[in-house]
């Protein structure tokens, strides 16, 4: 599998494609409302994306950039061969991946650089705790990030950070983050997280990580996520979410369908099986009315 998600103009989003899967994406562009690709990194990177655009009887055009606006490139190409050879080579991050094909720049004018950020220490220690605390988290995109860096000062009279410096700072961080990740080795805790959610998922228990914001709205709403037959749910919030970046182990909520207390029980224990065949080290004492928690060391990786 290639370490990136390919968007097409339909919509469709497509995380990591298999090398032929790829291919196959760039044979289909070229009709109305499905003619151009765009792929970026799984770490999603600031400025790094090769995309495509073909119509039906035309050259391929290609691009791709690598960082500022002195680093953006075309092509035309006439064969899809030569576009799929150089994009899976690219996402592939072969040295010579660029190699025969003629590039050329794409003049752009460099973005301004956004002006620093008018705040007293408290509030900018505030606002990079919380965005750090997002960050860490791992569900939130870039652009997800800088609406939470936007939006977290506000008041009724005062809007101290602006689009651009809000970006601008959740590149900072989200790069300082992609930098301490690459150091992590093997399957983290997140992953065995996941990984379990996914068996339960399959065999008939609906589970959601980071859904809705607090339990309230989570039980509220976790029926309209059940597949026909699911006979039950767990998931944790985004509040528990926030407790496990800061260390305090993370919170399952669960239950039946039916609000029986047996189905309840009987839900639980499926989830603790699924945790511990993970290597997960969970805390439940079989009760139905009490939480489980699991013991995470939080380093999640970073998406899209």
């Amino acid at each position: 599998m290639l370490e990136i998600m390919v968007e097409t103009e339909s919509g469709d989003r497509h995380v990591r494609p298999s090398a032929a899967a790829l291919a196959e994406l760039v044979r289909r562009i070229g009709g109305s409302g499905d003619r151009f690709l765009v792929a970026q990194r799984i770490p999603d990177l600031p400025d790094v994306f090769a995309q495509v655009w073909h119509e039906t009887d035309a050259d391929y055009t290609m691009e791709y950039r690598d960082g500022g606006a002195d680093r953006h490139f075309q092509a035309e190409v006439t064969e899809p061969e030569a576009v799929i050879t150089a994009l899976v080579g690219w996402a592939d991050g072969r040295a010579d991946w660029d190699a025969g094909v003629t590039w050329s720049p794409v003049e752009m004018d460099p973005a301004p650089e956004a002006p620093p950020l008018d705040l007293d220490d408290e509030e900018r220690h505030a606002l990079e705790a919380r965005v750090r605390q997002v960050l860490v988290g791992g569900y939130a995109t870039r652009s997800e990030l800088a609406e939470v860096a936007e939006d977290y000062l506000v008041t009724k009279d005062r809007r101290p950070v602006s689009p651009e410096q809000a970006r601008a700072l959740v590149d900072r961080m989200w790069l300082e983050r992609v930098a301490e990740q690459a150091g992590w080795r093997g399957e983290t805790d997140p992953e065995r997280l996941t990984r379990a959610f996914t068996a339960l998922w399959q065999a008939g228990i609906t589970a959601r990580e980071n859904f809705a914001c607090c339990r309230s709205c989570g039980h509220a709403e976790i029926g309209a996520e059940a597949e026909p037959g699911a006979r039950g749910f767990v998931y944790f919030h985004a509040q528990c979410t926030d407790a496990a970046t800061a260390g305090r182990g993370l919170t399952l909520l669960y239950g039946g369908f039916d609000d029986a207390s047996d189905t309840t029980v009987a839900i639980g224990r499926e989830v603790v099986a699924a945790l511990e065949t993970t290597g997960l080290n969970v805390d439940w004492d079989g009760d139905a009315g009490r939480a489980i928690t699991v013991t995470v060391d939080w380093r999640r990786r970073l998406r899209g």
